[in-house]
């Protein structure tokens, strides 16, 4: 966290290791600056404001925000960076291997890139804010604010101005002023705005890509769902023949049942070659209860060809 002002930067905790390279970029983009020459006269003074403005390419703020900008969208470029390296081979792990612990590590993958996605928007909709507002943009023109008051107030106006005889001269000087800083401003405004598009454009470069990489996370779920249901269908269609299976068991379990109750029949005695017989149907049915379940599942489209 940082606080701009027209001439310095205030910085939270410089000594950090995150914030110490900031601190030599500002050191290195930003060198003193202030005004050369000081001149008594109103109109030597704006003419030393406009040379120094002239001098340096931008005033101190802006090259301020710029590098302040640069750090937070190289930081999360890089974290996305590092990211998407982690990211796109656990998905394709995941895809050729379904375990807990790819799920796992998919599951920490997915809450990081969530909250980087959020960073992300939240700088993103700041700076887009800031763009749709122009008033608000001029105000963060610090320097023309303090190097230069109100071009009437800054006259040393009393009672004696209207009584001077050079009120018109003084009136025509101090509406130069006036416009030339409404001028300046507004090349300001539009320099501002160039550097905010620039800075947005590159959030949204990097939100693109978070966007695209949770589509690949989407999809690969769905790919995983997939395969989940077919395995589930394939578990279903096995309780299925288990079951045929065991239905079909359960009727050759009948008969051999009910012939092994100790109930006396007339047709047991001198009937002994009834038995293999009784054993062969008793399964050939069995075996035809289970087909015509099997041939039914089928028909009905309940098991896979």
């Amino acid at each position: 966290m940082n606080v701009t002002l027209f001439s310095s930067v205030l910085l939270r905790d410089p000594t950090d290791e995150n914030v110490v390279p900031i601190v030599e970029e500002l050191q290195r983009r930003l060198p003193q600056v202030g005004f050369s020459h000081q001149h008594k006269g109103y109109g030597k003074e704006y003419s030393g404001v406009l040379h120094d403005y002239e001098e340096d390419e931008s005033p101190f703020e802006f090259r301020a925000l710029e590098v302040a900008l640069e750090a937070i969208c190289s930081f999360l470029a890089a974290r996305t960076t590092e990211l998407e390296m982690s990211a796109y081979p656990a998905l394709d792990e995941l895809t050729s291997k379904i375990s807990s612990r790819n799920l796992d590590k998919v599951r920490k993958l997915k809450s990081a890139m969530t909250r980087l996605t959020a960073r992300v928007q939240k700088v993103r909709d700041e700076l887009e804010q800031l763009l749709d507002d122009d008033d608000y943009l001029a105000e963060l023109y610090l320097s023309r604010k303090a190097g230069s008051a109100s071009p009437v107030s800054g006259l040393g106006i009393g009672n004696s101005f209207f009584d001077s005889p050079n009120i018109e001269s003084k009136i025509s000087r101090a509406s130069r002023a006036s416009m030339a800083t409404i001028r300046f401003d507004d090349d300001n405004v539009e320099e501002l705005e160039m550097l905010l598009e620039a800075y947005f454009m590159q959030l949204d470069t990097t939100l693109n890509k978070l966007t695209t990489l949770r589509e690949y996370i989407d999809d690969t779920e769905d790919y995983i769902n997939i395969q989940l249901d077919s395995h589930r269908n394939q578990l279903i269609q096995l309780e299925l023949f288990l079951s045929s299976a065991n239905f079909a068991v359960s009727f050759y379990a009948l008969v051999t049942a009910i012939f092994g109750m100790n109930i006396p029949f007339s047709w047991n005695d001198d009937h002994d070659y009834m038995f293999k017989w009784v054993v062969l149907v008793s399964a050939i049915i069995s075996v035809l209860i289970f087909l015509l379940i099997f041939l039914y599942a089928r028909t009905k489209g309940l098991v896979g060809s």
